[in-house]
């Protein structure tokens, strides 16, 4: 089972609130979270992109770094470790992207790959004067599926004459190709976004679901399964799951229900008016998930709150879950965070016991 790192690339993390953490996002915290992540043996890194924030007054995610020249960065200090830039679709062409990409390649030795994001949420891109209109909504999959056929007809014969509905391409051309393959990563949640990664990425993240319940996203994972089983691709999940872990169950308890106390009600109000935006989603897809009030502090993300034997319990609960290709972690305080679970809970976990004692 793989293991990554959600990268901190906007301010706050992942909780909404004005307890947790505070901090904004920088190369120097996210070369310091990654070497940590090399370190323990972590097999891979991602970084999101985010175009505009929630407001608050946390602020919450109203400060972010840019995706791929933050990788790009993190490949030239780091050795071994997957990296992961994610691309908003509309505010690129895929033909840059694509040497984009194989840039970063080379820069990485081979060590990268792509995340897709198809674009949800309307005043990322309405702002900048992107935004196509309200019909992206349900055909945005479709957008997606041609960008990913582009991308992969420039790395795989550096050339692509592709005619679609969103896209012509006239013997564009790419090289120098990525030396090797650039993985593709998508976060479909709903039937159609299940689809589309079934289609055509390796990897497709799903959300851990509730806190202390790390199977419950097994269902999830069956429909990923029985996507793939109808393209005959090997599409395996990542899971994401947040850690809040202290010394005893209780001090972690405490520390959870101290960052529900601080929960930003202006930043929550703000990402669930985006999330109504898209009068067609379906009630998985991800606007709708996150915004599901009982845990939209942080996304309601799976959330794992205990000791560090108990939190290593349930994530080799989780691991067991079929499908599962590896899982990925966000902490409420990311340094610390990282050193916590490689040093006390890492070395507990079943499924990763060997790696750990590499570490």
């Amino acid at each position: 089972m793989d293991l990554g790192v959600f990268i901190p690339i906007g301010n706050n993390g992942w909780l909404i609130s004005t307890t947790s953490p505070q901090y904004k996002p920088s190369f120097a915290l996210n070369r310091a979270v990654v070497q940590k992540a090399e370190q323990y043996g972590f097999e891979f890194a991602l970084s999101m992109i985010k175009l505009r924030g929630f407001g608050g007054v946390s602020e919450f995610w109203d400060h972010n770094l840019e995706s791929f020249t933050l990788m790009a960065g993190l490949a030239a200090v780091t050795q071994r470790i997957r990296l992961y830039a994610s691309v908003a679709l509309l505010t690129l062409p895929p033909a840059l992207v694509a040497r984009m990409a194989a840039t970063i390649d080379d820069i990485s030795h081979g060590r990268f790959g792509v995340n897709i994001v198809s674009g949800w949420q309307k005043a990322e891109y309405e702002q900048m004067g992107l935004w196509p209109g309200e019909a992206h909504f349900a055909r945005r999959y479709d957008y997606s599926s041609e960008y990913v056929r582009i991308l992969r007809e420039l790395w795989d014969d550096g050339v692509s004459d592709f005619k679609g509905d969103y896209f012509t391409m006239q013997d564009c051309r790419l090289s120098p190709r990525p030396a090797s393959p650039v993985s593709i990563v998508a976060a479909g949640q709903s039937p159609r976004g299940m689809r589309f990664a079934a289609e055509h990425a390796d990897y497709n993240f799903i959300l851990g679901v509730g806190v202390n319940t790390p199977a419950a996203y097994a269902a999830s994972n069956a429909k990923l399964i029985e996507a793939a089983s109808l393209t005959g691709r090997d599409v395996g999940s990542y899971v994401l799951f947040m850690i809040i872990a202290d010394e005893t169950d209780a001090a972690a308890q405490a520390k959870w229900q101290h960052y529900k106390d601080g929960t930003d009600a202006t930043a929550l109000a703000w990402m669930a008016d985006q999330g109504a935006a898209d009068t067609t989603a379906d009630e998985n897809s991800t606007a709708r998930r996150i915004n599901l009030p009982e845990g939209a502090l942080n996304f309601n993300m799976g959330t794992l709150v205990g000791s560090y034997g108990s939190v290593a319990a349930m994530l080799d609960e989780a691991a067991s879950v079929a499908g599962t290709k590896g899982i990925m972690l966000v902490f409420d305080d990311f340094l610390a965070g990282m050193d916590a679970f490689g040093a006390r809970i890492q070395p507990l976990m079943a499924c990763r016991r060997s790696l750990a004692a590499h570490a």
